[in-house]
C-alpha cells in the first residue's frame, strides 16, 4: 500500500493505481471549483499523496503530488516553470521535490489533516534524501485588495535569497514587492495567508518577489521554496514527531 503514515483517524499513503489518481483528481475538481475535471500531463510524472479519513470507510480528505528531480537541472521541467523564470534554481546541487496541486476536501476542517498531510512529506523527505521543496501557494481569487497586508509581510520578511530569486516569466504579475509601500498589519497578514503557505513560512521558506494571476485556475500565486536544511531545528522535530 505504500503508507507513508498512519496518525489517529487519518492515513497518507501513495497512490498505487490509476483509481486512486482518479480519486485525487476529483477530490482536486470539487476543492478548486473547476467546472472540468482537474488534470494535467504533470499528473503522470508525479507521485500522489493520499490522506484518508479511515473514520468514515476511508474517505480521501486531503491530496497532493510531488515531481521528485536529481538536482536543480531538472527545473525547467517543473509545473512552477510554466509561471517563473526558474534559471537561478538551476544551480541548487540537491535533490529537490515540487510539491503541487495540494487540497482538503472542503467538508473537513480538522487541523490534523494537514498536520498528518506534512508528516508524510517529512518521512518523504527524510526517505529520499531530499534538499528542497517548492511549489505554487496560491490565494483565492485574483483580486489583491483582500491580500496586501500578506503581500507587505512577505516582503518585509519572507522574499527569496538573491542567488535563488525567481524571474517574471507569465503575462499578468503583481509586483508586490516593488510596488507596495505599506507595513503590514500582522494580525490581519496572518488570516489572509493560506494555511499552506502559512506552514512554508514558519518552517523557514521563502517567496518570488511577484505573485502570478492565474485566471485559468481563479488564483493569485507565489512561487515558494523551502530548503530542509534551514528548516528551525525544533520545527524539525516536531514535524519528525508527527512522521514517527
Amino acid at each position: 500500500m505504500a503508507e507513508l503514515l498512519n496518525r489517529g483517524r487519518y492515513r497518507a499513503r501513495l497512490a498505487q493505481s490509476g483509481q486512486d489518481v482518479a480519486a485525487a483528481q476529483a477530490l482536486r475538481t470539487l476543492a478548486f471549483g473547476t467546472s472540468d475535471l482537474d488534470s494535467d500531463a504533470f499528473d503522470e510524472r508525479c507521485a500522489h499523496v493520499l490522506v484518508e479519513d479511515m473514520r468514515s470507510d476511508g474517505q480521501l480528505v486531503c491530496c497532493f503530488r510531488m515531481l521528485v528531480m536529481q538536482d536543480g537541472t531538472g527545473i525547467g521541467r517543473s509545473y512552477s516553470a510554466q509561471f517563473y523564470d526558474l534559471s537561478a534554481l538551476t544551480g541548487f546541487a540537491g535533490r529537490m521535490v515540487e510539491m503541487g496541486r495540494f487540497c482538503i476536501h472542503p467538508e473537513w476542517s480538522d487541523p490534523d489533516i494537514l498536520r498528518v498531510a506534512w508528516g508524510a512529506m517529512t518521512a518523504y523527505v527524510d526517505d529520499n534524501n531530499i534538499e528542497m521543496l517548492f511549489g505554487c501557494s496560491s490565494f483565492a481569487g485574483t483580486e489583491t485588495a483582500e491580500y496586501l497586508d500578506a503581500f507587505a509581510m512577505l516582503k518585509d520578511r519572507h522574499l527569496a535569497p538573491k542567488r535563488w530569486l525567481p524571474r517574471v516569466k507569465a503575462p499578468d504579475v503583481f509586483r508586490f514587492a516593488a510596488r507596495l509601500r505599506r507595513r503590514p498589519n500582522v494580525r490581519q497578514a496572518m488570516l489572509r495567508m493560506p494555511p499552506l503557505l502559512r506552514s512554508y513560512l514558519v518552517m523557514g521558506g521563502w517567496v518570488s518577489d511577484h505573485a502570478v494571476v492565474d485566471r485559468h485556475m481563479n488564483t493569485l500565486h507565489v512561487f515558494t521554496g523551502l530548503e530542509i536544511g534551514a528548516i528551525p531545528a525544533e520545527r524539525k522535530r516536531l514535524l519528525r514527531a508527527v512522521a514517527g
